[in-house]
């Protein structure tokens, strides 16, 4: 397949370099500096989530990203009214709808979008009539990927939690085959693919091995690593490993 002679494209979350400049509520790290190191590294998209709390991210980063980013910026949000009228006044390339709860330490799971589909759909059409591009967050599962695709969007991101979290052995590889399954449909139905969460240099090459994923977000990882190699470094040896053999 042609495909497989590509590289998949890296998308670096930079939210955690934020997080450490909000634990002292200093001015450094600057995640916008950082996107800026990132994009001359390789990386093809920049991603960052806004959330309510403002645990990170503040709105200040995400306008000044918005006028810098050079390839590509994914805003992360909840389906929530203020963030809608954010979206709207930033204008990202991408909004990726994720769910999002106050106590969580990051994000825990895909977004239910067969229960929500109701809301969504209205929600995700005011987004593209805005010319911004909409993506949902999901689990491999096949009745979440449907609704997407009846949701409105033509982009997803599978979460690849599940697959990370575990140990490389046979529950790995089940987790493995449902993400495998999820993209073969993700395709079928005519939705661009893109995966991620809890991805870093160890377990990224399979899921690097799927055909059908055009696009990986990868954040914390990056952020580890860049605090022992610099962000430069960190970002190309991601981006070596996203080249498909």
């Amino acid at each position: 397949m042609d495909k497989l002679k590509k590289e998949v494209r890296l998308a670096v979350n930079i939210d955690h370099f934020a997080t450490l400049r909000q634990a002292r509520r200093s001015t450094e790290p600057d995640p916008v500096f950082v996107a800026l190191l990132a994009e001359q590294a390789g990386a093809m998209g920049i991603v960052t989530h806004l959330r309510g709390d403002r645990r990170h991210i503040q709105e200040r980063d995400l306008r000044l990203l918005r006028e810098v980013i050079k390839t590509k910026l994914n805003l992360e949000m909840a389906a929530t009214e203020e963030m809608k009228k954010i979206a709207l006044r930033i204008k990202p390339d991408v909004v990726s709808l994720v769910p999002e709860r106050p106590e969580e330490l990051t994000t825990e799971g895909g977004l239910d979008v067969k229960r929500q589909l109701k809301q969504l759909i209205p929600f995700i059409q005011v987004l593209k009539k805005a010319k911004i591009r909409v993506s949902i967050f999901v689990d491999p599962l096949n009745d979440q990927i449907k609704a997407c695709r009846q949701a409105g969007v033509d982009l997803i991101e599978i979460n690849t939690g599940r697959y990370a979290e575990l140990k490389p052995e046979s529950a790995r590889k089940k987790a493995l085959e449902a993400i495998k399954e999820a993209a073969i449909l993700a395709e079928e139905l005519g939705l661009e693919v893109h995966a991620g969460h809890g991805l870093d240099y160890y377990n990224v090459k399979p899921i690097v091995a799927i055909p059908q994923i055009e696009e990986l977000s990868i954040g914390f990882a990056i952020v580890a690593r860049s605090a022992i190699v610099g962000v430069e470094k960190a970002v190309r040896d991601m981006v070596c490993l996203l080249k498909r053999d």
